[in-house]
């Protein structure tokens, strides 16, 4: 089983949006709910993902899923 950060893709959003965050060969990307992509460090995914985790942010969904090698995001 792959533990690495690049077999997870983290989906954050409210029941009307999702943003989603995977990790690829040139580091963190973030997919914004209209569908466009930002490359991002592990800091700004930090200070993305953190706040919901805390639940300072009511009503985020936070979602982590697990993918194997060599499937897509």
């Amino acid at each position: 089983m792959n533990l690495k950060n690049e077999s997870y893709v983290i989906l954050m959003g409210t029941k009307n949006f999702t943003e989603k965050y995977y990790k690829d060969k040139n580091g963190w990307v973030k997919i914004s709910a209209k569908g466009n992509k930002f490359q991002m460090t592990a800091e700004q995914v930090l200070n993305h993902l953190l706040p919901a985790i805390a639940g300072i942010k009511p009503n985020l969904i936070l979602k982590v899923e697990h993918q194997e090698s060599g499937q897509e995001n």
